[in-house]
């Protein structure tokens, strides 16, 4: 059944009565990827809160800013990706806060802000030997 199921959906009609466009457009926007409505036991396409919010933003794209299609599939997946970077980062940060605390609260003498994390190589790279610049004549 559907991909939200227990929250709110809206058919068909409604969107596009709603968002003043051709039911048909909807479905367009469905073959090509950029919309994933869910189905109801009917097979009636339902249209969640977050599937409206999303085509808001493909109307934006292609209604104000003159987005083609193919253009605003690189926009949402560009989105997509940055969210989920995003993401990585807060939890990274939350990981790296965490540490920090857990250290601190080990270590309450030092007076640091942060303590200095040494790292050793584990082997030294031999040093390379560049040939020398030909000295230059000044005039």
């Amino acid at each position: 059944m559907g991909k939200n199921k227990g929250k709110a959906a809206y058919m068909i009609s409604a969107v596009a009565e709603q968002y003043a466009i051709h039911p048909q457009t909807l479905r367009l926007y469905e073959r090509e990827g950029l919309l994933a409505p869910s189905r109801s036991e009917g097979n009636t396409r339902l249209y969640t809160d977050e599937d409206l919010q999303r085509l808001e933003i493909i109307l934006k794209l292609t209604r104000e800013l003159g987005v083609n299609l193919a253009g605003v599939e690189i926009i949402l997946n560009m989105r997509e990706k940055m969210d989920a970077m995003q993401k990585q980062m807060e939890g990274f940060i939350h990981t790296l806060n965490q540490e920090l605390s857990e250290r601190a609260t080990r270590q309450p003498e030092s007076r640091s802000l942060m303590p200095v994390i040494q790292i050793h190589a584990v082997h030294a790279r031999p040093e390379v030997k560049r040939p020398s610049e030909p000295k230059r004549r000044v005039r």
